[in-house]
C-alpha cells in the first residue's frame, strides 16, 4: 500500500510524515519545488506479536504500508502536470495534511489558518486536475470513433459515455471516488491515474494539546483523522523505551503511526491475514472480498499457479487451540477452494503442486 502525503504549503506535511515512519527529513519548507521522501514502515499488529511468541520464527514480517511525502502542490488554479502528476497517479490512496494549528514563525500562505477552506483548496486541485485528464481523453476518444479503422464503434461508444458521465460528475464538483462503478468500468479507469477516485485520509494537524475544530467532513472513500504532528514527531525520535516513558506521562494510549495506519486500512478496504511456522511468520496485505485464491499469489506466484487447496483457520481459534498441531489433532483447519473470501486475522496455508 503506496500512500501519498500531500497539502498546502506550511501545512506540517513532513512533520507527519516524520512521524509515521520515524524519519528525521528536515521540516522547512521546499518553496514548492517538486520533491518526494519515501519510507516503509510496519505496519504495527498485536496479532504478528502474538503468533511470533508462539512460533518462535526465524523471521518475523509485518505487513508494510509506503508512505510518500510530496512536495510541489501549491493549491492554485493550474493543473497538475509532469514527474509531480505521475507520482500521485500511482499513489493508492492519499493523506491530506491539513494545518490547524497557530504559529506566528510559520505564517500561513493564505494569511491564516482555515482548516475548512485549505480542504476546499486542495479538493478543488484535484478535480481541475481529472477534469482536464477526462476532457482530452474525450476529445482522443472523438477522434478515434470519426476515423475509425481501429477498436469495434460500440467499445469506443460505451467509453465516451463513461467519460461523458466522469465530465458531468466533475463539473459538479463532486469527486469520482463518490461514484459506483460496475467491474467493467473500474478495469477500464484503472490506468488513468485520476485522483479524485483515490481514497483519502484527511488528517488535521494539531499543536501539542489543541481541541480538535468542530467540523462536518462526510464524503464516500474518506476519513478524518487527528494528529498533534509535531509531539507525535517528537516521540517517534525517541528511543523505544523513552517513547514508552513519553507516552505514559501524556496519558498516550496508542502512537499516531498505529491510528493513522488503522484508519487506512479501513478506508481503502484492506485487511491482513498471516502464513505460520518456525521458519517465518509473516503478516500479508489483501483486499477485503479477495479469494484464497488471490491470497496465494500475494504469498508467490507459483501458489497460485498450483493452487489446489487452502487451510484456514481464524487468529482467535489457533491461539486458543495453542498452535498448527492442535489444531490439525481436533480437525479445526478448515479446506477451502479457490473462490472462498478470506478474512482479516485469519491464518492461511496453501497447499500447491507445481
Amino acid at each position: 500500500m503506496r500512500l501519498g502525503i500531500i497539502g498546502l504549503p506550511q501545512s506540517g506535511k513532513t512533520t507527519v510524515f516524520n512521524a509515521l515512519t520515524r524519519g528525521h527529513q528536515p521540516v522547512t519548507t521546499s518553496g514548492g519545488r517538486y520533491e518526494v521522501h519515501t519510507g516503509v514502515v510496519d505496519v504495527p499488529d498485536g496479532r504478528v506479536d502474538r503468533l511470533s511468541q508462539m512460533f518462535k520464527p526465524k523471521k518475523t514480517v509485518y505487513a508494510k504500508v509506503t508512505y510518500a511525502d510530496i512536495a510541489g502542490l501549491e493549491g492554485g488554479k493550474t493543473a497538475v502536470t509532469g514527474a509531480l502528476l505521475n507520482t500521485l497517479s500511482q499513489m493508492d490512496g492519499f493523506l491530506h495534511v491539513v494545518r490547524c494549528f497557530e504559529d506566528a514563525n510559520i505564517p500561513h500562505p493564505a494569511g491564516g489558518v482555515d482548516p475548512g477552506r485549505d480542504i476546499a483548496t486542495m479538493d478543488a486541485e484535484l478535480l481541475l486536475n481529472d477534469l482536464i485528464a477526462v476532457e482530452r481523453k474525450l476529445e482522443r476518444l472523438a477522434d478515434e470513433r470519426r476515423k475509425g479503422g481501429g477498436r469495434e464503434r460500440g467499445v469506443i461508444d460505451r467509453e465516451i459515455a463513461l467519460f461523458e458521465r466522469l465530465q458531468s460528475v466533475l463539473n459538479e464538483e463532486i469527486p469520482l471516488r463518490e461514484l459506483e462503478f460496475s467491474p467493467e468500468e473500474e478495469r477500464s479507469l484503472s490506468g488513468y491515474g485520476l485522483l479524485t477516485l483515490k481514497s483519502m485520509q484527511v488528517l488535521l494537524n494539531l499543536a501539542e494539546g489543541q481541541v480538535l475544530p468542530d467540523m462536518d467532513y462526510r464524503h464516500t472513500g474518506c476519513a478524518l483523522v487527528d494528529l498533534q504532528g509535531k509531539l507525535e514527531m517528537e516521540i517517534a525520535q525517541l528511543s523505544a523505551e523513552d517513547a514508552a516513558i513519553f507516552m505514559q506521562e501524556y496519558g498516550i494510549q496508542e502512537a499516531g503511526l498505529s491510528r493513522v495506519i488503522h484508519c487506512s486500512y479501513d478506508l481503502m478496504g484492506l485487511l491482513s491475514f498471516f502464513t505460520v511456522g518456525p521458519e517465518e511468520v509473516h503478516a500479508w496485505t489483501l483486499r477485503r472480498g479477495a479469494t484464497a485464491y488471490e491470497a496465494a499469489g500475494e504469498i508467490h506466484t507459483d501458489l497460485q499457479k498450483g493452487f489446489i487447496r487452502a487451510e484456514v483457520i481464524p487468529f482467535d481459534e489457533l491461539v486458543a487451540l495453542g498452535g498448527l498441531n492442535e489444531a490439525r489433532a481436533k480437525g479445526k483447519l478448515r479446506l477451502e477452494g479457490k473462490e472462498y473470501i478470506v478474512h482479516d486475522g485469519e491464518i492461511v496455508h496453501i497447499r500447491f503442486n507445481v
